[in-house]
Protein backbone atom coordinates (compact mmCIF):
# COMPACT_ATOMS: atom_id res chain seq x y z
CA UNK A 1 0.00 0.00 0.00
CA UNK A 2 2.89 2.21 0.77
CA UNK A 3 4.46 2.01 -2.47
CA UNK A 4 1.38 2.95 -4.24
CA UNK A 5 0.80 5.60 -2.38
CA UNK A 6 4.44 6.68 -3.05
CA UNK A 7 3.46 5.90 -6.81
CA UNK A 8 0.85 7.86 -6.68
CA UNK A 9 2.98 10.98 -5.16
CA UNK A 10 5.11 10.62 -8.01
CA UNK A 11 2.79 11.05 -10.76
CA UNK A 12 0.76 13.72 -8.87
CA UNK A 13 4.70 15.51 -8.97
CA UNK A 14 4.97 15.06 -12.34
CA UNK A 15 1.09 16.01 -13.22
CA UNK A 16 1.98 19.13 -11.31
CA UNK A 17 5.23 20.03 -13.48
CA UNK A 18 3.50 19.28 -16.57
CA UNK A 19 0.63 21.67 -15.82
CA UNK A 20 3.10 24.42 -15.84
CA UNK A 21 4.30 23.44 -19.22
CA UNK A 22 0.71 22.72 -20.80
CA UNK A 23 -0.12 26.11 -19.21
CA UNK A 24 2.16 27.67 -22.10
CA UNK A 25 0.42 26.11 -24.70
CA UNK A 26 -1.57 28.09 -26.87
CA UNK A 27 -3.61 25.02 -27.74
CA UNK A 28 -4.49 25.11 -23.96
CA UNK A 29 -8.36 27.48 -23.99
CA UNK A 30 -7.86 31.01 -21.59
CA UNK A 31 -10.49 29.87 -19.02
CA UNK A 32 -8.17 26.56 -18.71
CA UNK A 33 -5.01 28.67 -18.35
CA UNK A 34 -6.48 30.51 -15.69
CA UNK A 35 -7.08 28.24 -13.36
CA UNK A 36 -4.48 26.48 -13.98
CA UNK A 37 -2.34 29.42 -13.16
CA UNK A 38 -4.37 29.01 -9.89
CA UNK A 39 -3.67 25.50 -9.29
CA UNK A 40 -0.26 25.76 -9.78
CA UNK A 41 0.20 29.15 -7.64
CA UNK A 42 -1.85 26.95 -4.93
CA UNK A 43 0.43 23.81 -5.61
CA UNK A 44 4.02 25.48 -5.16
CA UNK A 45 3.01 28.04 -3.01
CA UNK A 46 5.17 27.54 0.38
CA UNK A 47 1.92 28.96 1.60
CA UNK A 48 -0.92 26.82 2.46
CA UNK A 49 -4.53 27.99 3.12
CA UNK A 50 -4.88 26.38 5.64
CA UNK A 51 -1.54 25.86 8.13
CA UNK A 52 -0.17 22.01 8.79
CA UNK A 53 -0.41 23.17 12.50
CA UNK A 54 -4.07 23.12 12.43
CA UNK A 55 -5.06 19.34 13.53
CA UNK A 56 -6.59 17.18 10.67
CA UNK A 57 -7.86 20.34 8.57
CA UNK A 58 -4.12 21.39 8.23
CA UNK A 59 -3.59 18.47 5.98
CA UNK A 60 -6.77 18.83 4.20
CA UNK A 61 -5.29 21.04 1.86
CA UNK A 62 -2.44 18.89 0.94
CA UNK A 63 -4.34 15.71 0.50
CA UNK A 64 -7.58 16.86 -1.03
CA UNK A 65 -7.47 20.34 -2.45
CA UNK A 66 -3.95 19.98 -4.25
CA UNK A 67 -5.00 16.45 -5.96
CA UNK A 68 -8.42 17.46 -6.56
CA UNK A 69 -7.38 21.16 -8.47
CA UNK A 70 -4.58 19.16 -10.40
CA UNK A 71 -7.29 16.63 -11.50
CA UNK A 72 -9.84 19.08 -12.89
CA UNK A 73 -6.70 20.87 -14.56
CA UNK A 74 -6.15 18.01 -16.42
CA UNK A 75 -9.96 17.52 -17.39
CA UNK A 76 -9.15 21.14 -19.06
CA UNK A 77 -6.20 20.32 -21.00
CA UNK A 78 -6.29 19.10 -24.98
CA UNK A 79 -4.74 15.08 -24.69
CA UNK A 80 -2.51 15.64 -26.77
CA UNK A 81 -0.84 18.66 -25.32
CA UNK A 82 -0.57 17.13 -22.10
CA UNK A 83 0.87 14.03 -23.30
CA UNK A 84 3.75 16.34 -24.85
CA UNK A 85 3.67 18.23 -21.75
CA UNK A 86 3.95 14.88 -19.29
CA UNK A 87 6.82 13.99 -21.83
CA UNK A 88 8.88 17.04 -21.00
CA UNK A 89 8.38 17.03 -17.81
CA UNK A 90 9.44 13.42 -17.07
CA UNK A 91 12.89 14.84 -18.59
CA UNK A 92 12.94 17.94 -16.51
CA UNK A 93 12.69 16.04 -13.56
CA UNK A 94 15.26 13.02 -14.43
CA UNK A 95 17.40 15.92 -14.83
CA UNK A 96 16.83 17.22 -11.42
CA UNK A 97 13.94 19.46 -9.85
CA UNK A 98 13.15 21.77 -12.09
CA UNK A 99 13.14 26.05 -11.17
CA UNK A 100 11.02 28.40 -12.33
CA UNK A 101 12.08 31.97 -11.10
CA UNK A 102 9.15 33.64 -13.50
CA UNK A 103 6.93 31.27 -11.14
CA UNK A 104 8.43 32.24 -7.94
CA UNK A 105 7.90 35.71 -8.62
CA UNK A 106 4.82 35.11 -9.48
CA UNK A 107 3.58 33.30 -6.75
CA UNK A 108 6.03 36.17 -4.02
CA UNK A 109 3.65 38.95 -6.24
CA UNK A 110 0.12 36.86 -5.83
CA UNK A 111 0.95 36.70 -2.33
CA UNK A 112 1.91 40.24 -1.38
CA UNK A 113 -1.12 41.17 -3.28
CA UNK A 114 -2.96 39.22 -1.09
CA UNK A 115 -1.61 40.23 2.25
CA UNK A 116 -1.96 44.01 1.38
CA UNK A 117 -5.61 43.41 0.35
CA UNK A 118 -5.89 41.70 3.91
CA UNK A 119 -4.17 44.77 6.12
CA UNK A 120 -5.95 47.00 3.38
CA UNK A 121 -9.38 45.54 4.74
CA UNK A 122 -7.66 45.23 8.76
CA UNK A 123 -6.49 48.82 9.40
CA UNK A 124 -10.15 50.28 7.42
CA UNK A 125 -12.10 48.18 9.85
CA UNK A 126 -10.21 49.22 12.56
CA UNK A 127 -9.84 53.06 11.49
CA UNK A 128 -14.70 52.93 11.63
Amino acid sequence: MMEKLKSRARVLKRDAYALTIAARDPRVPWYAKVFLGLVIAHTFSPIDLIPDFVPVLGYLDDLIITPLGIALALKMIPPAVMEEARRQSEELLQQGKPVSRAGAILVIGLWLVVLTILVWLIVRAVNK
